[in-house]
């Protein structure tokens, strides 16, 4: 299952006004360059705007603020990772681990995740249009992985369906605060052997890579 671009998603469209997709594309990716190349701080709404070749009226009805524009910036990055099926659980975790941190190498996907994390300890609104609009919609990546491997027999179903929410919602933090941890707060590579070793800690546990709880 793709994630496929969502550009056009947020809420500032007037109702009943035509959307532009290119437009709106234009519009994001003019997000992120203008936030490698200038930081959080002296990134403005005219800036983008004249980037991306569109009058400001055009971005403020898509878009409220300079917020909601770089987390749906953030959101299209995110949207491109897929879950192709690898054969088995652990060759699917390791594959996506591995999309997931060649995404955050791309400096635009790193400086535009950082600059709405680092703002969002500030806003609690930022932050839960962080949690709906990137979080929320990644989930269906650990849902499907765990589908198909409750279909080959891997794991057991869950008959419980706020267990096996609660479930799915730990399996994210766990690799996604993992590889971002690891990149962006440690600045050490996600090769082979540690997406591996992530794996086998997610499957097996602690005592599987030798290590002492």
């Amino acid at each position: 299952m793709s994630g496929g671009s969502r550009a056009g998603t947020s809420g500032g469209g007037r109702p009943g006004r035509p959307r532009s997709a290119e437009a709106d594309l234009a519009i994001l990716d003019a997000t992120r360059t203008a936030l490698v190349e200038l930081g959080w701080s002296k990134l403005t709404m005219g800036d983008v705007a004249a980037r991306a070749g569109v009058a400001k009226t055009t971005l403020y009805r898509r878009w409220t603020s300079k917020s909601e524009l770089v987390v749906d910036a953030v959101a299209v990055l995110f949207d491109e990772l897929e879950l192709p099926d690898r054969g088995s659980l652990r060759a699917d975790v390791e594959g996506v681990v591995r999309q997931f941190a060649t995404l955050l190498e791309r400096p635009e996907a790193k400086t535009s995740l950082m600059a709405v994390v680092a703002e969002s300890t500030r806003d609690e609104a930022l932050r839960g249009r962080i949690r709906s609009t990137i979080v929320e919609r990644q989930k269906r990546l650990v849902l499907q992985g765990r589908e198909r491997a409750q279909a080959r027999g891997e794991l057991p179903r869950e008959p419980d369906p706020s267990a096996a929410a609660r479930h799915a919602d730990l399996i994210f933090d766990v690799i996604a605060g993992a590889v971002v941890h690891r990149l962006l707060v440690s600045g050490r590579p996600v090769d082979p052997a540690w997406a591996r070793d992530l794996t086998t800690l997610l499957l097996g546990g602690l005592t599987a890579v030798g290590h002492t709880p």
